[in-house]
């Protein structure tokens, strides 16, 4: 087999990289049936020359590769006839967005594995940049908290080199006694509080969230139990809510009175409840002014997200009394949104390692040799063009 490293060309500011040089030389060392070949880019987080020092060949053409291995959806221009091709390809469920690129994909007979399905038999996402979408989310609330609570400006994301530095920023911020409030339990959420707790905010109960004040900043975090009730009135279960959402309503509305800073990191289902309504900005006592929302559903349960936003660009304000867009911190009455949807884009050196390294020992081996717990199979969306069996709900969103 012969592999394609592709640089990114959808969003051509993406600096990403599925296949780091480290990984690349593990793979070279212990799959030696497996040739591979880099795509050049001045843009790549890992430059070509790292690489080429390794001994893989940095090649513009990459058509006779039997694998293209990227990390976000590949230009339309771009796309190889009859090439396998490994990615988030965000066709799966339905995103409108991609429908033609879904299309063309089929109509080049094109063989699609898509990140977000290799699971394990648990149903385990195997790999994913959550962990990293978490991290810069939480970063991007503590600079608006300093931007809009401290008058004080810090680098953003993009500007820090990893993880540490990310830190050493935020150290800088003389935080407020302001209460943080994340919802989620998943990657997302380990994220956010790698940043959260690694200022020493100390976390609270969500009922101690609800009823104290405080004089130092303090945070909570919510699982769904915490803020959604049946409508029947029985018992929570996160499989019945998981199951059955729409049954469910949303209990969410008194934490919009005691929160300041909201950091979504939730997984959340379109037939799920909002967590509030364009109503409930209007309230007296609603008290959230800063909401980064690293979950990103537009439209959403958050009706503040009024569309996503870029790094170069990340914040924007919502004025309560028309729930319409602002220019950014211009007024304290204003709620402050981030809601980029490429956070881990922001921070490419760390993301990337730890993607990669994840796919070497979890997906690699069923990928280069036999794929026993059908991780490969359950993957691919489009064999040669066509729609594999666990798709075939797809077949009206490919072909309407």
């Amino acid at each position: 087999m012969k592999i394609g490293i592709l640089r990114e060309t959808r969003r051509w500011k993406d600096r990403r990289v599925a296949i780091t040089p480290e990984t690349a030389a593990w793979i070279k060392q212990n799959y030696p049936t497996i040739d591979i070949v880099v795509q050049p880019s001045s843009l790549r987080v890992h430059k070509d020359e790292e690489y080429a020092q390794l001994g893989i060949p940095v090649v513009e053409d990459i058509s006779d590769c039997d694998l293209l291995i990227g990390v976000k959806e590949v230009a339309n221009e771009a796309l190889i006839e009859g090439k396998t091709y490994l990615m988030f390809a965000h066709v799966a469920k339905e995103q409108s967005h991609n429908q033609e690129f879904f299309r063309l994909m089929a109509q080049k007979k094109i063989t699609l594995i898509d990140y977000e399905y290799l699971v394990d038999k648990h149903n385990d996402r195997l790999v994913a940049f959550g962990f990293w979408a978490g991290v810069v989310g939480a970063y991007y609330a503590l600079l608006g908290v300093a931007k809009r609570f401290c008058d004080m400006e810090i680098p953003g994301p993009e500007e820090c080199t990893d993880l540490n530095d990310l830190h050493r920023q935020l150290k800088a911020i003389p935080l407020p006694p302001l209460k943080f409030l994340i919802t989620g339990g998943g990657r997302v959420a380990s994220g956010a509080l790698e940043i959260i707790k690694h200022l020493g905010i100390p976390e609270v109960l969500p009922h101690d969230f609800l009823l104290r004040d405080y004089d130092h900043p303090v945070f909570t975090r919510l699982d769904p139990e915490d803020y959604v009730e049946r409508t029947d009135g029985q018992a929570y279960s996160n499989l019945h809510f998981y199951e059955h959402p729409q049954l469910y309503h949303s209990s969410f509305l008194p934490y919009t009175k005691s929160a300041d800073v909201f950091i979504p990191c939730h997984f959340w289902n379109q037939q799920s409840p909002d967590f509030f309504t364009k109503q409930d900005l209007l309230a007296s006592d609603f008290s959230i002014s800063l909401i980064s929302d690293i979950s990103c559903d537009v439209p959403g349960p958050i009706p503040t997200t009024l569309r996503t936003t870029e790094i170069e660009a990340p914040f924007y304000d919502v004025e309560p009394e028309s729930c319409s867009e602002k220019e950014a911190f211009s007024s304290k009455e204003h709620v402050t949104v981030v809601a980029v949807d490429n956070l881990p884009a922001a921070l490419p050196f760390d993301a990337s390692r730890t993607f990669a390294r994840d796919l070497y020992y979890e997906v690699f081996p069923s990928l280069f040799g036999v794929d026993h717990h059908q991780i490969i199979e359950r993957a691919t969306i489009l064999d040669k063009g066509k729609l594999t069996s666990c798709y075939s709900y797809l077949e009206s969103f490919l072909n309407d």
